[in-house]
Order: C-alpha cells, then sequence, then structure tokens
C-alpha cells in the first residue's frame, strides 16, 4: 500500500496536465474550434491548480519536520562519480519533483494566478488569430514553470528554468509580423542567456564542489538515499571543510546570482522586461509579472543553504536589489505607456524581493513574492482591460475619466494600486513593510547604517507616486480619449472582469497570512506564513537560535511602528503629489519639465541605457560582424571557398586538354599504327569460303615447294 496520499503521491501531475493540454494544441489545435481550445487549455491549468490545493492541504496535516516529500520518476543522469573537494563522489541527476512548504506556495501561486490569467485571456484574446497558438504557447508555460519550482535538483530546475526562457520568447514575439514585438521577444531571449550562462556554470561549480546537486535527501520514499545540498553543506559546516565566507561557495551563489539577474530583470540584465510589454496583455500578467520573472528569487530562497555560507555574495544580492528597487522606480516616473509603467514596477518589487533575501530575510522575500502576484497581476490585467475598452490605445495622454465608464476595471485596478503602494490594511503593506523592517533590523541593515531602509522608503514613495499618476491620468480628470475613440468605450466582457474582481479579493486579504508579531498582538493573527517556511531556511551558525529568538522580541521593538508610520506617510506624500501634479494644478508637470529639461530628458529616455548598451554591445558586435564579414568574403570566401573553387576549375582544364592532346592522341595514333598493321589481316579475313580454300591452296604449295626444295638438295 503506498504511504502516500492521493495528492502528494500524485504531484507529477501537476506539471504533467498543463504540458498534454500544450501538446493537443501545437498537435491538433488548428483543427478545433476556439471553444474547444478554451476548454482544454484553461481546464487543464484548473485541474492543476486543484491539484495543488490537494497537495497543499494533505502536506499541511503532516508535522513541520516532516513536510519534505520527493518523487523520483527516474534515474535522469548517471554519469558515476566525480572528483569533489570532499574527495571522490557519487553524482547522480534525477528527474524527481519535491513538494516543500516553499514549492507548496509556488505552485499554488502559479496555478491559481495562472488560471485567472488563463480565464481572463478568452475574452482578450477571442478575436485574436493564433487563438489555439496562444494557449498551446501558455500551457508549454505552465509546465516549464511548475518544473520549475517542483525540481528536486538543479540541473531540473534548469530545464524548467530555459523551458519558461523559451515560452517568454514565442509569447512576447507572439505578434511576430510587428518587427518590434519581433525584436522585442530575441532581445528577451538573449539577454535571459547572459544570465543562464552564469546559473549554468554554477551548477557545475556546485557538483565539483559538493558531489551533488539534489536540493535535498529528505522525504524520499522507495528510492536509493542520496546526499542532498543541505545536508552535504551543513556536515561540512560541521566537521570545518566548509567555513562562512569559502571562496568555492562565494563563487557557487555569485554565479547562481548571475541567472536570477537575468530571469528577474535586475541591474544590469533588466532592458529586456520593458521591451517586452510588446506581448499581449495577458503574457505580461503572467510571465512578466506573476510568475516567470520571479523565478530568480526563488531559485536564491531555493539555494539559501549555499547563500547563508556566501556573505560576501548575500551583500551583493542586497546591494544588487536596492539599487534596482529605487533606479526602477525612477525610470517609472515619466514613462506614458500604460505597461511600462507598470513593468518599471516590477522590476523595482522584484529589486525588493532581492534586497529582502540579501539581509537574510528569504520567508519576506518570498511573501512578497506572493502578494504582489496579486496586485501586479491585477494591475496588468485592468490596463489590459482599460486598453481593450479603448480599442488598442495604451498612451496615459490619451485616457482621463474612464472611471464611470469602465466602474468594475477602474474600482479593481484602485485597489490593486492601494496595495502596491503598501496601504493599510492591503497585502501590500504587510509584505513590503516586513522587508523594510528586515532592512533595517538586520545585521546587514545595521551595518550599513539603515541606508536599505532609507533607499526602500524613498522607493516607495516613487511608488506611490507613479502609480497614482498612472491612476489619476487614466481613470480620473477630463477625459483626452480620441473621439472616434470613445464612443466606444465599454466594460469588458465578465470573462475578464471576473478575474479582475478575485485577484482584487486576493490583494485584499492576501495579506493577513503573514501579520508580523508586532502587530499580530493587536489582531490576534500569528505570522503564519513565517512559521510555515522556517523549516526550509537552513540555519548552520551556532547562534542562529539565538539570533532568531533576538528578532522575535525586536518585532515589539517601538522603532518597528515608528518605521510603519514613516513608511505610509511616504506613501501618504507620494499620493499627494500625484494629486496635485495631476488633478489639482496640472500645469506643473510642463513647468518642471521647462525648468529641468536636461533631468527630465535623462529620466524620460531611461538613463539612455538602451542607447549606450547598443554603443557598448549592439553596435560593435555589429562592426566586429562587419569586420569579420570583410575576413570572410576575401580570406573565407575569396581564398578558401572561391579559391579552391578556382583551383579547381583550372586543375580541371589542364586535365581536359591533358586528356585530349595527350591520352586522345596516344590513342589514336596507336589506333591508326594497329590500323596499318592489322590491313594484311583484314585482307586475308574476307569471310569468304572460296577465298579461304584459295590460301589454303596457296599454303600447301608453298609448303611442298620448301620442302621439294630441301629434298632435291638432300638428293645431290
Amino acid at each position: 500500500m503506498n504511504p502516500l496520499p492521493y495528492f502528494l503521491d500524485h504531484i507529477w501531475l501537476i506539471p504533467l496536465i498543463p504540458l498534454a493540454g500544450a501538446a493537443l494544441m501545437l498537435l491538433f489545435g488548428r483543427r478545433l474550434p476556439n471553444r474547444a481550445v478554451s476548454v482544454i487549455c484553461v481546464g487543464s491549468v484548473f485541474v492543476s491548480f486543484i491539484y495543488s490545493i490537494g497537495a497543499f492541504a494533505q502536506l499541511l496535516q503532516r508535522a513541520p519536520a516532516d513536510r519534505v516529500v520527493q518523487r523520483v520518476l527516474f534515474q535522469w543522469i548517471t554519469p558515476g562519480p566525480v572528483q569533489t573537494v570532499g574527495g571522490l563522489k557519487g553524482f547522480l541527476a534525477e528527474w524527481g519533483l519535491m513538494l516543500d512548504p516553499l514549492s507548496a506556495v509556488m505552485i499554488l501561486v502559479v496555478t491559481g494566478v495562472g488560471f485567472l490569467i488563463h480565464f481572463y485571456s478568452i475574452g482578450y484574446m477571442g478575436h485574436e488569430g493564433g487563438y489555439y497558438r496562444f494557449f498551446g504557447y501558455m500551457n508549454l508555460f505552465m509546465f516549464s514553470m511548475l518544473t520549475l519550482v517542483l525540481a528536486n535538483n538543479m540541473l531540473l530546475m534548469f530545464v524548467g528554468w530555459e523551458g519558461v526562457g523559451l515560452c517568454s520568447y514565442l509569447l512576447i514575439g507572439f505578434y511576430f509580423l510587428r518587427k518590434s514585438a519581433a525584436d522585442a521577444g530575441k532581445k528577451a531571449f538573449i539577454v535571459n542567456r547572459v544570465g543562464d550562462s552564469g546559473f549554468l556554470l554554477g551548477i557545475f561549480l556546485t557538483m565539483t564542489t559538493l558531489g551533488t546537486i539534489t536540493f535535498s535527501g529528505a522525504g524520499r520514499l522507495d528510492t536509493p538515499p542520496i546526499t542532498g545540498i543541505r545536508e552535504a553543506l551543513a556536515a561540512g559546516f560541521a566537521s570545518g571543510q566548509f567555513v562562512s565566507g569559502a571562496p568555492a561557495l562565494t563563487a557557487i551563489a555569485l554565479l547562481l546570482f548571475v541567472g536570477a539577474i537575468g530571469k528577474s530583470a535586475q541591474i544590469p540584465l533588466y532592458t529586456w522586461l520593458p521591451d517586452a510589454m510588446e506581448g499581449p496583455t495577458p503574457v505580461s500578467a503572467l510571465i512578466h509579472a506573476a510568475t516567470m520573472v520571479t523565478a530568480g528569487v526563488y531559485m536564491v530562497a531555493r539555494t539559501n543553504a549555499i547563500y547563508q555560507l556566501a556573505p560576501l555574495a548575500l551583500e551583493v544580492v542586497a546591494i544588487i536589489g536596492a539599487l534596482t528597487a529605487i533606479y526602477a522606480a525612477s525610470m517609472g516616473l515619466m514613462q506614458n505607456d500604460i505597461k511600462r509603467v507598470l513593468a518599471y514596477s516590477t522590476i523595482s518589487q522584484l529589486g525588493y524581493m532581492f534586497l529582502a533575501c540579501g539581509v537574510g530575510a528569504y520567508i519576506a522575500g518570498i511573501f512578497h513574492l506572493m502578494t504582489h502576484s496579486f496586485f501586479k497581476a491585477l494591475l496588468f490585467l485592468g490596463a489590459g482591460s482599460v486598453i481593450h475598452a479603448l480599442s488598442g490605445e495604451q498612451d496615459l495622454r490619451k485616457m482621463g475619466g474612464l472611471w464611470s465608464k469602465i466602474p468594475t476595471t477602474a474600482r479593481t485596478f484602485l485597489i490593486a494600486a492601494l496595495a502596491l503602494c503598501g496601504v493599510f490594511p492591503l497585502a501590500g503593506f504587510f509584505s513590503k513593510d516586513e522587508i523594510l523592517w528586515q532592512a533595517y533590523s538586520s545585521e546587514l541593515g545595521r551595518d550599513l547604517a539603515g541606508i536599505f531602509w532609507v533607499i526602500g522608503a524613498l522607493t516607495a514613495g516613487m511608488t506611490a507616486f507613479y502609480m497614482f499618476r498612472l491612476v489619476f491620468l487614466t481613470f480620473f480628470g477630463k477625459s483626452r480619449v480620441p473621439h472616434d475613440v470613445e464612443h466606444h468605450i465599454h466594460e469588458s466582457p465578465r470573462s475578464m472582469t471576473v478575474p479582475l474582481i478575485l485577484l482584487a479579493a486576493l490583494s485584499i486579504v492576501g495579506g493577513f497570512v503573514g501579520v508580523p508579531a508586532a502587530l499580530g498582538s493587536f489582531v490576534g493573527i500569528s505570522h503564519y506564513f513565517e512559521r510555515f517556511l522556517e523549516p526550509v531556511i537552513a540555519q548552520y551558525a551556532p547562534h542562529a537560535a539565538e539570533a532568531t529568538a533576538a528578532a522575535a522580541v525586536a518585532h515589539h521593538e517601538p522603532m518597528e511602528y515608528l518605521l510603519m508610520l514613516v513608511a505610509l506617510a511616504t506613501a501618504g506624500v507620494g499620493i499627494w503629489l500625484a494629486y496635485t501634479m495631476y488633478l489639482k494644478r496640472t500645469e506643473l508637470p510642463a513647468q518642471l519639465e521647462a525648468r529641468f529639461p536636461r533631468l527630465y530628458g535623462l529620466i524620460y529616455n531611461k538613463y539612455y541605457m538602451d542607447q549606450i548598451y547598443d554603443a557598448l554591445f549592439v553596435n560593435r558586435a555589429r562592426d566586429l560582424g562587419t569586420a569579420l564579414g570583410g575576413f570572410d568574403s576575401k580570406v573565407i570566401d575569396g581564398m578558401g571557398v572561391d579559391g579552391s573553387a578556382w583551383l579547381t576549375r583550372r586543375t580541371s582544364r589542364i586535365s581536359i586538354w591533358y586528356d585530349t592532346w595527350i591520352v586522345d592522341g596516344l590513342v589514336n595514333l596507336s589506333a591508326r599504327i594497329v590500323w596499318m598493321f592489322s590491313f594484311p589481316v583484314r585482307m586475308l579475313q574476307g569471310g569468304r569460303i572460296s577465298g579461304y580454300a584459295l590460301f589454303i591452296v596457296l599454303g600447301i604449295l608453298i609448303f611442298l615447294g620448301y620442302y621439294l626444295k630441301e629434298l632435291r638438295a638432300m638428293i645431290r
């Protein structure tokens, strides 16, 4: 009898069901009507969501120490022993799935939010060409993302990692007849490959350093025991083989983070994400807000055992995250494309998540990942509803006055904007406040005199400003919608508004699972999310228990309440400034632009980073290609390919001359000689019997004449 409950025993079906939907679409989708495509593809994600809920519920029924389940489908790569730092160890890569508290949270986010976005896409993409192809790509993405978060080892995670990269390329470039979309898809693919090279090197170095790439050896049933990364590091730390700050571990952590920088669009590999808005809006919501771009954060949290022993790498993660958060927020201040504002917001919020991981608050980073997926997916879907109502218009300068015309979209969008700004008691308040508090109270935060908290608070104020600039320009004030479009404005169909309402509800209540201890005493709700994820976070330092206890006590310090109020006040100032500039005194933006033209141009043009990258990399690569093209045409083609052809032609002509004049001449001469010498023979061989009889008689006479002469000589 199988010791596992049904859903835990069948976690492999969670990614497999969307894969089946994708296979059906890509093989037979062209022959299916849109209704059948919708039922198969949306239904497959819904079934995966049901299985995810079942697996999550059955995982909760187990003791916290036993909340790890691994289902190994088959042994994938078994190259044999490898030489590691600790000696010769066996290496094994399995096709196996692992469900623990961290992956359980991720599959609920991916399948839950993914299902709502798939459902929304029925209405949004209903009149688009390639309907089956779109949903086939979306289902393939779901399979890849679920494989990524459920993988029990780095190599299988890399398979899902590359799978979501492929699907991103396909979906961003879905409108492939439009050059900007095709270019954006290629840009995303190439930039991500730069990051993925670092991730792959990190996997190789992990294998040669630890002898394993499996995350954990716990929770394995009916399979040979295997040492995981957590166990190998714990044993090495206890024996003194690995110490905090070991160069090999630091190198592994930094290489893995290079992959995270590319996938999660951090400095300097962030430039692909704004251009990715060329894809359909549901793609922006699913891939570039709720799931794919969070893969880097998930990977850092999953490999926290390595990062805890690499403090230098953690500092790099925190610094990159903080700089990206404020840098991307500044670029969102003056963008006029509704989707690009949200794209820069996504980059900024991902910076928050990395800041949390960098200061050691992995749970806070995952908590913000979860809540952010609710309200950012809602923001993108709400933006799609606005674009749908305005017949494809995305420019904020051509909107306004839509509050009463598309009420469901407007009200749900406002809820999402408030949640993103961290307004109490919405979901974003709890997750963002936790990150700010950890940035202030963590050991690294204290060492840097609170600079991370200052950056985070300023970013929160800028976020509030650009989000409510977007809200006011879109839904309030005078209508700037062109007259030929205004009379067509209408609310989106229910297939689009129902997901908006559900995501709005999650944006309101989603944060209560992570109420911090400082507020838990007032509302009577403990920090359940933190306690649920605690078993996933490795603790190696001897003072880990004391540090955890001290952090829990610190949560009740008056300073945390003060910082909460300051963060709320900062967000309030940002909202007030947006209200003043874009509703009350609408002439202020133009006056500020005229007064600070260079600063305005710098921010509006996104610090000219695309132009700088073009000058440093794209154009130089083109120049190198041009130079190599000359070498190729003159040397490779001219002397190599064309030269060998020329030589072949010349030698063939010599051969032809030799064959014609020498060989054929000798053959003809010999033929003439043979003909001359064969003439008498041909005369003798006439084919007539009388001629042959004559020659016989003549021969006999010659013979007799010769012997008669000899006989006569003998007689004499």
